[in-house]
């Protein structure tokens, strides 16, 4: 490699600079035309059709994707396919938003006849306002006529991150206009981590019997063990007479148990016939089985004097339904509350 390593770097600050001027540059732009574009869009009654070729193809398609996940039904339209059959993905309640730095692309020029006849409105984002594409749009917005971030000014570069952040902007702005919350998001991600925070409950993620270890305060300690095992889930919900939750044996009190017999110097067989009432965790922390998954994660993190493994899950008058195990969480895919914010 005939570069040096501060080369490569100082390249990369200027990049980056170029790039960054070029946005800051563009905020000077906005105006009435973005809010119009704005309101044109939310009076659509049908879809946004965002359409591009090459690089900025590939922009609409990022900007057509975030719309749809925000409330703005969207398609992306190939321009060079659209002459060969995909013009009918548009109707007329849709809205054209037409993607072109140049303003010249033909195969974005030939859709504006066709869409024009059908009656619906275009938006057109290019850097050349006195381009064909920019006369024949309903609203123009203008991203300016910054150079390319490369030495001989062809491959887009600041062209298509100008693009991306004004399609960043619009998405943000109708986000808003339409009262978009993160419920709403959650609808339309509902397997993304702000969707299982937001849309999962702990109920969820029990399996009936299968995860409800129980045992009444009368019972042995070693009938505890008993049921720990068979259950597998390295923990058993102990009862009172009205079947209310009053304890939790895990397998760590098992460890801390027999250590503190043997320390006392009794026998295995003395712990096992203790009655688990003696010897069971106490008005432990619990959550109800219609609260959210994420609720108890925290709740896990969060356990003083340090973080639990095992839940138990609870109905409304406080019976155990089933014990919430840590795996159970990561196998949804939470791993930690912190890297999930």
């Amino acid at each position: 490699m005939d570069i040096s390593y501060a080369k490569l770097v100082t390249i990369a600050k200027r990049v980056l600079a170029q790039e960054s001027d070029a946005i800051k540059a563009l905020g000077n732009l906005i105006d009435y035309h973005f809010a119009e574009a704005c309101e044109l869009i939310l009076r659509c009654k049908g879809r946004v059709i965002v359409t591009g070729l090459g690089k900025s193809g590939h922009i609409a398609q990022k900007i057509a994707a975030s719309l749809t996940s925000t409330g703005t039904a969207a398609h992306f339209m190939h321009a060079a396919e659209s002459m060969h059959g995909d013009l009918g993905v548009i109707h007329r309640d849709d809205l054209l938003l037409a993607i072109s730095f140049s303003g010249e692309t033909e195969e974005i020029l030939d859709l504006l006849a066709p869409v024009k006849h059908l009656g619906a409105p275009v938006v057109a984002i290019t850097g050349n306002a006195e381009s064909k594409l920019a006369k024949e749009a309903d609203v123009v917005l203008w991203l300016s006529r910054a150079g390319e971030a490369d030495p001989h000014n062809l491959v887009p570069t600041t062209s298509t991150t100008l693009t991306l952040a004004l399609g960043d902007a619009i998405t943000i702005a109708l986000m808003e206009a339409r009262k978009f919350t993160p419920e709403d998001f959650a609808v339309f991600h509902p397997r993304g981590m702000l969707g299982k925070r937001l849309t999962l409950h702990v109920r969820d993620l029990l399996r009936g019997d299968e995860t409800n270890p129980v045992i009444h305060e009368d019972a042995s300690f070693g009938e505890a063990l008993e049921t720990m095992t068979s259950f597998l889930l390295g923990g058993v919900s102990v009862v009172d007479d009205k079947g209310k939750l009053a304890g939790i044996v895990t397998d760590g009190d098992v460890r801390r148990i027999i250590q503190r017999f043997v320390v006392k110097g009794g026998s295995v067989a003395e712990a096992l016939s203790t009655p688990v009432s003696a010897v069971m965790t106490q008005n432990p922390s619990f959550i109800e089985s219609t609260c959210l998954a994420y609720d108890a994660l925290k709740l896990m993190e969060n356990h003083k004097p340090r973080p639990i493994y095992l839940l138990p899950v609870v109905d409304h008058i406080q019976q155990p339904v089933g014990l919430l195990h840590i795996h159970a969480l990561v196998q949804a895919g939470f791993t930690s509350r912190a890297n999930d914010e």
